[in-house]
């Protein structure tokens, strides 16, 4: 059975409640460190999906590993390998689909409401409103052919859907803990960052298990409707010793 490749680019930000989702549906997975390994190798068919995780790094860089994904993505766009993009993983996809990323007018960190487009609701199984941890610089256009899912008011373009390929910007697969390493590690960034779109750490942790819980039901409800999508694996039977023997492809 091909696994789901993560791709992960900062210690501190990991697959977190995905992996959890992806495991309890019995689905592999390969984790990927596109800094460290490089992924000029890799080939988007070898894969059931791509999933794209955050970054310190801004998907405009020129940076030998950030082109590496931005063509692996687009032989995942060309052979229809589904790629699930959260925040740098979203520009990533925006950008391999021809899309712009810029800077947004003010920074978005901390939680944040967004409001989600009815076709969404209805491909997502989600509520018309939901609350999303952010901690982006950047935003995306939303890319020819895509439509818009998710939308927010100090950055609109939160999310868009093309098909199979499905981008948040924001961060549904967040833990309590990863939320707290993430103040831990930037709390330099905390303390000089501002904006009307910017929490403090008291801010971003104050209610912490609530806002959790509330995240954790909506991830539930994408990553289910995302693994949906997934190509399932080919039941076929295999003589052997002149006995018929189901096998996966």
């Amino acid at each position: 059975m091909k696994p789901v490749a993560i791709l992960q680019h900062e210690t501190s930000q990991g697959p977190g409640v995905l992996l959890a989702h992806l495991q309890q549906q019995g689905i592999p997975c390969a984790l990927i460190r596109p800094c460290n390994e490089g992924i000029a190798a890799m080939r988007a068919r070898d894969y059931r999906g791509i999933v794209v995780l955050g970054s310190n790094h801004c998907a405009n860089e020129q940076l030998r590993w950030i082109e590496q994904e931005r063509c692996l993505l687009q032989s995942a766009l060309a052979v229809d390998v589904p790629v699930l993009g959260h925040c740098f993983g979203a520009q990533m996809l925006a950008r391999a689909m021809g899309a712009r990323v810029w800077r947004n007018p003010c920074a978005n960190i901390g939680w944040s409401r967004v409001w989600v487009t009815p076709q969404a609701q209805e491909q997502m199984d989600l509520p018309a409103e939901a609350t999303l941890f952010n901690w982006h610089y950047d935003s995306f256009e939303i890319p020819p052919g895509a439509t818009r899912s998710m939308y927010g008011r100090r950055c609109l373009n939160k999310g868009f859907v093309h098909g199979r390929h499905w981008a948040f910007q924001g961060h549904l697969e967040v833990t309590a803990q990863s939320v707290r390493d993430w103040c831990d590690e930037g709390a330099a960034e905390l303390r000089s960052a501002a904006g009307p779109a910017v929490q403090s750490r008291a801010q971003i942790l104050a209610q912490l298990p609530q806002h959790i819980r509330q995240l954790h039901q909506i991830a539930a409800r994408s990553y289910s409707a995302w693994m949906a999508q997934l190509p399932r694996p080919r039941l076929f039977y295999m003589p052997v010793w002149g006995e018929a023997r189901l096998a996966l492809a």
